[in-house]
């Protein structure tokens, strides 16, 4: 890997753990989510940090390898803004469910936030599959975490 590769890879695990820090700032679960009805299947709250981690982890390394064949490809440069939408998606939920206590709006956020990825890990794939296969892991849990916010939804309205 030579140097301007390097830069390139720390750019954009930087921008994936930016937009975490964000969230973070203001996922503080709090009294109001404490009181909330969950479903039965509901992780601890322990759980979302080390997962996130990860998936943020593979977000940067996958949106890297794209970028490595950016160059004549404009498959690459449509995948690489499907992936900007989508983190922009991904960096709104936790603002809107845990900031602003908006529920439904967050449950809105992630079925776009759903959808934006689903188009990102397509358009990743047609580039490099490696690429799209480290964003099934985020996918899946992103359709989980969609299921939670409904469910959550649901047992609170």
């Amino acid at each position: 890997m030579n140097r301007l590769s390097l830069i390139a890879l720390l750019a954009w695990l930087s921008l994936c753990f930016v937009v975490a820090t964000l969230g973070a700032l203001v996922t503080d679960p709090g009294t109001w989510y404490a009181e909330l009805t969950k479903p039965a299947w509901t992780p601890p709250n322990w759980l979302f940090a080390p997962v996130w981690t990860l998936l943020y982890t593979l977000m940067g390394v996958a949106a890297w390898m794209v970028w490595e064949y950016r160059k004549g490809s404009p498959a690459a440069t449509v995948a690489l803004v499907l992936f900007l939408i989508q983190l922009a998606l991904n960096g709104l939920w936790p603002w809107l469910f845990f900031g602003q206590q908006a529920m439904v709006l967050a449950f809105i956020d992630i079925l776009l936030l759903w959808g934006a990825l689903v188009a990102t890990l397509i358009a990743f794939m047609r580039v490099r599959r490696l690429a799209g296969g480290l964003l099934v892991p985020y996918l899946l849990w992103t359709t989980f975490a969609a299921a939670l916010n409904g469910a959550i939804v649901v047992l609170n309205t």
